[in-house]
This record gives C-alpha cells, structure tokens and sequence, in this order.
C-alpha cells in the first residue's frame, strides 16, 4: 500500500484556531510523494478553549491531564464531524496537538490532545507526540515539517513558514531552524486595537519604525546563535516581550517595527543559507502571516530572493499537510525528524501510535 487517506491536525502557537485537512499521499518514489487536499477546514477556538490553551502551562497537574484528554475528545469530535460534512474516510490520523511547553534546554516539549481519545472517538488509527523522542535525543524538538518540505515542495530553494513563529528550511542544505516571532507578537497588538490579528498589514501601514526599538530587538542574543535553534512562548516573555512593552513607541508604530524587525531577520536567514548571494533562490511562503501584505512587502524589501506565495489552501494548510506525511511515515518506521534540522545525537523514528494500525502496516 502506497497510497494513503489522511487527516492533518494542526494547532499553532498564535491559536487561533483548529487546523484539519483531509490529504491523499501517494509515494511515487524513494523521496518523492504526491500530495493532494481533499477537503479542509479551520475550526476557530471558543473564548473558553483559547482561554484553556492559554493559561494550562500555569495549572496543576491534575488540569492539565484532564485538559489533555479533554482536548483530545474536542479533536476526535471535530474530526468526526468534518469526515460526515465531506463524506470522506481516512485510513490514519495525524495530529501535531497544541504546544503547551517548548524547553529543549530540559529535554521537553509537551503538546496536549490525548491520542488514546482521538482514535477511541474516531475508530481511526492516530499518531501524536512528534517531538518527544528528539528532544530526549538533545534535539530542540523544532522545527520538523523540514523533511516534509524536502518530500513535497522540493523545487523551491527554501520553504518559509509564517505562523506563530517564523521558521525556514532550506531544501538545498538540509537545514531547518525558528528563524524569530511572528504572529504570536503581531497579534498580541493588533489585539490592542480589539483586531484579532493585523488584517493585510493595514495597522503596520500606518505605523513609522521606531529604530530605537528595532535595534534593541535585533541585538537579542538568540539571533547570534548557531543553526539548529527553536523558539517558545517561554522565550517570548522572557526575553522578547519586555523589550517591546518597554518602548514607548506607539501602538501602531510597534506594529510597523516589529514587521521589519520580522522582515529583516527573514531576510538575513535567506542570505546564511544561501551563502550571502540569494538573488537566484525561490523562497516559498506559507502560514497566516504569507497574508500580511506589510509584511511580505518589507520582507520583498529586504532580500533578494523571489517570495512566491501559493492559493490560499497551501498558504493555510500546509502544516496539517506535513503532519499527515510525518505521520504515514512514522506508521511505516521511516526517519520523520532529522537531526540535522534539530541538533539531535540522531534521526529519528518520532510519534506515538494509538489504535489498530494491521491496515496500514
């Protein structure tokens, strides 16, 4: 069997919602997949679950394993309602769960979405917990859609993902790393102007950059560190977060900072992977931010390569798309997370499987 139907399950940092796509993957040959999206669809999170997600890391024990499972039946419910609604079947599930801790410095990266209540709900084998044997390897656990990038849109030089964070993999050197944040801190603004997030840019446009600001944000420490590197909400309030609210820059005058701020630190990772000339690479831009037109035109701005921005649906999915790969590919017992994009001792065989996979096998 070479030709799998699949659900992707994604929930990004910036949490603004519940991401499936329903994906027909067929390998075609030794690194080479076809990939085709049947259906998808972005759940937006109720008040009470962004509020759940939000403030779990600050719980007790006993909510955050009942949130966990809770969180896994809402998956399971979703799904299930989403397959009638297109009249699809799926032979696996692939889900990324909702990042709760990020802190490979301790060997840890937790998501939640009980896979035990997904598959029970569904009756459809599942896959979950991608990055918890990487971190243990002394991997950061991040980024892993690399390989799916390398299996999937190999033609481009570079695949650039827009979400919460920033992150970059280079198709070429087999690199891949959080390059800064993105949406997770744009949208902390935009919702000072009761906005969810910055629609178009339009905030940014009518903003000025404060280069006080942007300087101090540019010589934060991470941004001298070594490839491969990750980012979490931990390193947000630790160390980007007070800068900005420090500043006595305006509302709007942030907003336009922090997307050259964004835009700039893109454009010097572009340039390190492509060893200071980009003027010939294709850089292939994905995630909500690929929708934020200051910020793909201050990233066109800044660097020399092409920005290609796809349709809509692999612009908003792409990420659901890499897990269902990573996650047909853990089912077969084939390398899913590569060291080389994470710093781990090794590659690795990543996830954990849930219910009656003799189908699949």
């Amino acid at each position: 069997m070479n030709k799998y139907n699949i659900v992707g399950v994604m929930s990004g940092t910036s949490m603004d919602g519940l991401d499936l796509a329903h994906v027909t993957l067929e390998e075609v040959d030794q690194g080479k997949w076809h990939y085709q999206i049947n259906a998808s669809v972005t759940i937006r999170y109720e008040e009470k679950w962004r509020l759940r997600l939000s403030k779990l890391r600050h719980q007790n024990s006993l909510v955050f394993y009942k949130t966990d499972r809770f969180y896994g039946q809402y998956i399971g419910e979703r799904i299930n309602e989403f397959l009638s609604a297109n009249d699809l079947q799926a032979d696996l599930i692939s889900s990324h769960g909702h990042t709760v801790f990020h802190q490979p410095e301790n060997n840890l990266s937790v998501q939640i979405g009980d896979g035990n209540s997904i598959s029970a709900i569904t009756g459809i084998p599942t896959v979950t917990n991608f990055r918890a044997i990487d971190v243990i390897l002394g991997g950061e656990g991040a980024p892993l859609v690399g390989i799916a990038d390398g299996y999937l849109f190999g033609e481009y030089d570079m695949c650039l993902n827009l979400g919460g964070f920033a992150n970059i993999s280079s198709n070429n050197q087999q690199q891949a790393f959080d390059v800064s944040p993105c949406n997770i801190v744009l949208n902390r603004i935009a919702r000072e102007f009761d906005q969810e997030y910055d629609e178009n840019g339009e905030i940014a446009e009518h903003g000025a950059i404060d280069y006080d600001l942007l300087s101090e944000l540019n010589d934060i420490e991470y941004y001298t560190y070594e490839n491969p590197k990750s980012l979490g909400r931990e390193w947000i309030s630790s160390s980007f977060w007070p800068i900005v609210r420090a500043s006595d820059a305006t509302k709007e005058d942030k907003m336009k900072t922090l997307v050259d701020h964004i835009a700039l630190q893109i454009s010097n990772s572009i340039d390190d992977l492509s060893g200071g000339d980009s003027s010939d690479k294709r850089v292939y831009v994905t995630g909500g931010g690929a929708y934020n037109t200051a910020l793909i035109n201050h990233l066109r701005s800044h660097t020399n390569a092409e920005v290609i921005v796809p349709d809509t649906e692999i612009v908003e999915y792409k990420e659901a798309l890499a897990f269902a790969l990573l996650g047909i590919l853990r089912v077969k017992n084939r390398t899913n997370v590569l060291s080389s994009h994470t710093g781990a001792d090794r590659d690795s065989v990543s996830g954990s499987l849930y219910g009656n996979f003799s189908k699949l096998i």
